[in-house]
């Protein structure tokens, strides 16, 4: 005989998953909940406080520096996004194919990843203050004779740069088990059927790893909308605040800048707003995978 009660849970069931969800709860939940507690206060990260209400909120809109923060972080993040994407993918399908030292190339195309974001930016900032304006110099390039980095219009452009670089690497491994997922069959009747390389990619290869265009898309997009590093060890936000990002911003102002509980109602905005663009671009992208 059936019943519809409910099924016991098994006790050691319940002491595997208690360590993780207590870990969970209080790593993550509780600041979660106080962060989110104090953006309705003038709270400074020290010291006493009162409750302000939505003020935090109504003057996040009102601010300048706000809106210029996002302004950088989504230029960055969709140039980055469609540079990305566009250059792993080429790599992914000229390692794919027969050539000599496969393996080789595929573990040099990686090694960018795997080192660390602050070096590998510094790096760059020493190249493009020193090295780039005395080469533009010598050639007598006016446009390279000084620091792209001290440029507002050129600066946020080395970020990118730098940014693609080093993410390039793991998109391109994504791309590549999907390519590896793609049967070999359908390339030889492609062949019989005298299917030119470009057909066969937008008609064939493309249509078959649209899932992970699609995760790459979604990855490296929310990867880009939290920049951060580059930004620090490149330009520190500048010149000016011109290439402040929404992640730098929140760090430099609220932990240095006494600004805690308004950069914590600007990081609530932030994350609602990061899940709707992810939502977003997921649904889309999901449903061109049908058509």
């Amino acid at each position: 005989m059936e019943t519809n009660a409910p099924r016991r849970i098994e006790s050691a069931f319940v002491w595997m998953i208690a360590p993780a969800a207590i870990l969970f709860t209080i790593l993550l939940t509780i600041p979660l909940l106080t962060g989110f507690f104090y953006t309705f206060t003038n709270y400074q990260g020290y010291g006493d406080w009162r409750f302000v209400g939505l003020q935090n909120y109504i003057n996040l809109f009102g601010d300048d520096v706000i809106w210029g923060s996002y302004g950088f972080t989504l230029l960055y993040a969709v140039s980055a996004t469609i540079l990305i994407n566009i250059f792993s993918l080429a790599i992914a399908l000229l390692l794919n194919s027969k050539m000599h030292a496969q393996t080789f190339f595929r573990g040099v195309f990686f090694l960018p990843y795997i080192l660390p974001v602050l070096i590998v930016a510094y790096i760059f900032q020493y190249l493009f203050t020193n090295n780039l304006p005395a080469i533009g110099t010598a050639l007598g390039w006016d446009w390279l004779s000084t620091s792209l980095l001290a440029n507002e219009s050129t600066a946020w452009m080395v970020i990118v740069f730098v940014g693609v670089w080093q993410a390039i690497a793991f998109n391109t491994i994504i791309y590549l088990a999907g390519l590896q997922t793609v049967p070999e069959e359908v390339y030889e009747a492609a062949a019989i059927d005298g299917v030119t390389r470009w057909q066969r990619f937008t008609k064939m290869t493309f249509p078959l790893i649209m899932p992970f265009f699609t995760i790459n898309m979604v990855l490296s997009f929310k990867n880009s909308l939290g920049v951060f590093d580059q930004v620090v060890a490149l330009t520190n936000g500048g010149p000016g605040t011109a290439t402040q990002s929404i992640s730098f911003l929140i760090f430099r102002n609220g932990f240095q800048g006494g600004e805690y509980a308004y950069q914590t109602a600007n990081g609530i905005v932030y994350f609602i707003l990061v899940l709707a663009i992810s939502f977003a671009q997921l649904r889309f992208l999901a449903g061109r995978e049908d058509v």
